[in-house]
């Protein structure tokens, strides 16, 4: 039995993990974080079947109760706090929040092989997402344009998404893009261009209506290459996802980022 503690159980993202580790015969909800919630049971604050119990930080949970793996679903403000927390006690973690860098993860891994921890982050855990990540590596392989065009609402005010950070990072281990235009030759403003990311520039739009939504354009001449994911207004797309780092989590010791470690597995 793997026991989770949940770090933002009463956030937009828990209700369908929080059931679906309900449900499932080898992993149990052992506690959960919210400072909103501290102090009430897993039932009332996040209508899980267990008998644990809401605290006000991950360092009050894992003195509390035994903790296998975290799962963080949290904000950028919090996520390294409550990452750097579970590492330094030996718990392995499974990261659904952005706001990390590639720098944090870096130092996240020498932290977590110090402590013999575990780390699977991703920008997101949807199926779907980690397919387009794939499909637009290979895709750079034999093309020289790119940009990325990232997509949320008006409350997360962390640019770029996480999802849109990490295509950017995957993309770089394959290839820098040539710039169509260079920046010293532009005229107005080069924040008109984005930012660049591991050599990718990113187009980051907050808008009502969107969730996340993650878009690449491939260009050449004469054509283009589109690739977009674009998730519901519900967050059960990363049930799946997180119920499979969860259990994966404590395989290896280190950072693994993105979803694709697990599903595509050679």
């Amino acid at each position: 039995m793997i026991n989770v503690c949940f770090a933002g159980v009463t956030g937009w993202t828990a209700p369908p993990i929080v059931a679906a580790i309900d449900r499932a015969d080898d992993l149990t909800l052992a506690a959960g974080v919210s400072r909103s919630a501290a102090g009430k049971s897993l039932a009332e604050a996040a209508g899980s079947a267990s008998a644990g119990r809401v605290y006000g930080s991950v360092a009050e949970a894992l003195a509390a109760v035994p903790v296998d793996v975290l799962v963080d679903y949290t904000s950028a403000a919090a996520v390294k706090d409550n990452v750097w927390t579970a590492v330094r006690a030996g718990v392995n973690v499974v990261v659904g929040s952005s706001g990390l860098t590639a720098d944090d993860y870096a130092e996240l891994d020498r932290l977590a092989r110090e402590h013999d921890a575990g780390v699977i982050a991703a920008g997101n855990f949807s199926v779907m997402a980690t397919v387009l990540r794939r499909a637009a590596a290979m895709a750079a392989e034999h093309l020289d344009h790119w940009e990325i065009i990232d997509y949320a609402g008006v409350t997360k005010p962390d640019v770029p998404s996480g999802t849109a950070r990490e295509l950017a990072e995957t993309l770089a281990t394959v290839r820098t893009p040539e710039p169509a235009v260079p920046l010293g030759e532009l005229h107005g403003p080069v924040e008109a261009r984005g930012a660049e990311v591991a050599g990718s520039r990113i187009h980051s739009v907050r808008l009502p209506s969107f969730v996340v939504s993650t878009e690449i354009v491939f260009g050449g001449p004469g054509e283009r290459l589109v690739m977009r994911h674009d998730p519901g207004t519900d967050p059960s797309p990363y049930v799946a996802g997180t119920l499979l780092a969860v259990r994966h989590a404590g395989e290896e010791t280190g950072v693994r980022r993105g979803l694709d470690s697990l599903l595509f597995r050679s």
